[in-house]
């Protein structure tokens, strides 16, 4: 399983002006103290694979030493590892790490991995390794961001002088500019950027290879413009030291930067208007509808003669227990699950609290607040299966903790072998295998079956209306308020709200760059929970009218067909923005968009179902019937 695409499949992600809270506190340099570098993984958005530093031939310290890495991380496929680059605050120098010689079987992956766009990915001071992009604004401005490591190499071109066309290079020399800023307020400097500027140079020397290089004859230096490297590698670097104005807690920002903040304001506005613009128009018509059918139903006048109509007329069925009821309450809890993991998360990272200086902070806060939402999962799930007069409650709460997980868990088992026979370090070990396992078995399960047991012990009211033991005969239906029709358009609105920051996300997900706009995150939820309710309420107070009174599984399914509308955009995403090779990576791709419209076709009809639910009761409620 592809760990760093499993943080998208649990959890989300927003945007605040680096907004760090404690636990994150800086480190102030003295002069030519050491500055450790690490090494992290190598990525591409053409496979989707990362993989570790070390599996391409890179020079090594004289002991490699992992990092403690956290769950988040583990499942991020990040391998953090200590790396042999030797720099101190202040110094400028040219070193030379090593020289390596490839066999064949090391060019051919070397060679293999340049063409598939790999980057690589280093940590200085919690900050990544970044290379530097100028970007002209719509306004005349420019203005400077990061683009996440820098590439392993490049394809030679007809522009780039030195190059032959279609020859891959190493980029065998990197440009450490490492920004510091200095106060009066406190000693020292911080760390407040890290960029990186790779070459490809063929470095020649005289006499016998050294790394010191009081010793070596290096003919290169100082490094000159791109060179084709030769098959033996010599790999070196220099640093260069800029004083920076940037504060340290607002280092993140570049790293941020998502564009220009005005498309998210108006594709929210935009859809807000709208939104609210509908919500205005249909609560009118349904006030005023309602209160001329409420009016109409309540008349005193001689019931004998009082002719029944409309949603009235199907009041002795329209509390009747749906079929698959049992599937209905255990989709139901684990929507509620979902639902509540999502705006938690969201939340607190639109807090501060899940800044991106703290790795796998994210993921690793999803995971747990997933597994502690058992407790509301076996609530919804129980209490709604006792208002539909269920009596298999052991049956609805072990599928209630165990059905939707279990797909998932399976999903992800099966794709671990995929990556696993890549070779890919986002195969998950088998000890994060079994911790997963424990977290879902000893903590959830127990904790869904405790909601259920609140759920089936609180007092439910009695519905508005008797249930007649035979059911009513349903008229047939107009083709425009079929099931089929009316679902495929239910699912319109609910996506249409999110669809503009659906795009920012995949992006982010799929592109590999950091997306914090928990802010605008969140007023998506909001909208899309509006949505959701709006259109769910109005079809099925239509259904009704129509005298057709199966509206528990329509609700449901109304709102959470938008998830068909996530996957079908999702498809037209692949062939129009991604460049994705090879049948793992298209695998990896597919399979987690079909996890993630799943799990958004829950969330959207979990929400359209208790409003519909409350709809029904309180205008039943409001009417007298014998």
């Amino acid at each position: 399983m592809s760990r760093s695409l499993l943080a998208v499949a649990l959890g989300a992600v927003a945007y605040a002006d680096a907004f760090y809270l404690p636990g994150v506190a800086p480190h102030e340099y003295a002069n030519h103290e050491p500055v450790e570098i690490k090494v992290n993984k190598l990525s591409s958005t053409k496979t989707q694979l990362p993989y570790d530093y070390y599996s391409l031939p890179f020079c090594k310290p004289a002991e490699v030493v992992n990092a403690v890495e956290n769950l988040g991380e583990v499942l991020h496929g990040s391998v953090i590892q200590n790396s042999p680059y030797q720099i101190a605050m202040g110094n400028t120098s040219f070193k030379v790490l090593c020289e390596q010689e490839l066999t064949p079987a090391a060019s051919k992956l070397l060679t293999q991995r340049i063409r598939e766009d790999y980057r690589v990915h280093l940590i200085m001071d919690n900050l990544p390794a970044a290379t530097k992009m100028i970007r002209e604004l719509p306004d005349g401005k420019t203005i400077t961001m990061y683009d996440r490591g820098y590439p392993l190499g490049f394809i030679g071109s007809a522009d780039r002088a030195g190059s032959q066309v279609g020859v891959p290079y190493i980029y065998n020399h990197l440009r450490f500019v490492i920004k510091f800023h200095r106060e009066d307020s406190f000693t020292g400097s911080r760390i407040v950027g890290f960029e990186v500027e790779p070459l490809s140079v063929k470095h020649k020397y005289q006499g016998k290879f050294t790394t010191n290089m009081q010793n070596l004859k290096l003919l290169t230096v100082p490094v000159g413009p791109d060179l084709p490297p030769q098959s033996k590698i010599v790999y070196t670097y220099d640093v260069k030291w800029e004083s920076s104005d940037t504060k340290w807690a607002s280092r993140w920002d570049l790293y941020l930067y998502m564009g220009d903040d005005q498309i998210h304001w108006f594709s929210i506005i935009n859809s807000l208007a709208i939104v609210l613009l509908l919500t205005g128009i249909v609560a009118m018509i349904m006030m005023r509808t309602l209160r001329r059918d409420f009016n109409r139903y309540n008349e005193q006048d001689k019931e004998d003669l009082q002719e029944e109509s409309g949603w009235k007329l199907v009041h002795a069925d329209v509390f009747r227990p749906p079929a698959f009821s049992v599937l209905l309450c255990c989709s139901l809890g684990t929507g509620m699950q979902l639902l509540g993991m999502s705006f938690i998360s969201i939340l607190c990272a639109m807090l501060g609290f899940l800044s991106p200086a703290n790795r796998g902070g994210l993921l690793t806060a999803t995971l747990l607040l997933f597994v502690l939402m058992g407790v509301p999962a076996g609530y919804f799930s129980s209490n709604t299966y006792k208002s539909l007069k269920g009596t298999e409650w052991k049956k609805m709460t072990v599928l209630t903790a165990t059905l939707y997980p279990g797909i998932i868990s399976f999903t992800f088992f099966v794709l671990n072998f995929f990556v696993w026979s890549q070779g890919s370090s986002s195969a998950i070990p088998f000890g994060t295998m079994v911790a997963l396992l424990l977290m879902w078995f000893c903590i959830s399960v127990p904790l869904v079956f405790l909601g259920a047991f609140f759920g089936f012990k609180a007092k439910l009211k009695d519905p508005p209306t008797r249930t007649n033991e035979i059911p009513r005969q349903v008229p047939e239906q107009a083709w425009y308020m079929g099931g089929v029709f009316n679902v495929l358009m239910g699912g319109i609105l609910p996506f249409g709200a999110i669809f503009i920051e659906l795009f920012f996300i995949m992006t982010s997900v799929w592109l590999q760059r950091f997306y914090y706009v928990f802010g605008f995150l969140m007023l998506v939820l909001l909208i899309l929970l509006l949505t959701c309710a709006e259109i769910s309420i109005v079809l099925c107070y239509f259904q009704l009218c129509n005298e057709d009174y199966n509206w528990w599984w329509r609700s449901f399914l109304t709102a959470g067909s938008s998830g068909l509308y996530l996957f079908a955009y999702s498809i037209m995403y692949f062939f129009t923005q991604l460049d994705i090779i090879g049948f793992v990576p298209q695998l990896i791709y597919f399979a987690y968009m079909l996890v993630f419209a799943m799990l958004f076709f829950l969330v959207t009809g979990t929400i359209g179902f208790f409003s519909c639910y409350w709809f029904v009761w309180t205008i039943y409620g409001a009417i007298k019937v014998d």
